[in-house]
């Protein structure tokens, strides 16, 4: 979400916040990585990341959601409950 507002990096507020919270994120999904299967980590990390990305666009940069984003965004979350719910525990 801050990739826009960093404008290609020239603005160093918002630049520097993005790149704090990728390495924030990263050393989170490292930590988490370590306790669950990489599979169900990877799979919540991008699908929960793409459907937050999509909703908080439509609401700070006015981006349009149709209904086939919309259905789509819907079987992202049905993805990650299933991959979640039948998690294999190692």
């Amino acid at each position: 979400m801050l990739l826009p507002a960093s404008n290609n990096f020239t603005k160093p507020l918002p630049s520097l916040v993005l790149l704090l919270s990728y390495g924030i994120s990263f050393y989170f999904l490292s930590i988490v990585s370590q306790k669950l299967p990489l599979s169900v980590v990877y799979a919540s990390w991008a699908g929960l990341g793409v459907f937050s990305v999509a909703i908080l666009s439509y609401f700070f940069y006015k981006q349009a959601l149709n209904w086939q984003t919309i259905f789509g965004l819907f079987l992202i979350v049905i993805g990650v409950t299933i991959v979640n719910i039948y998690k294999i525990h190692s």
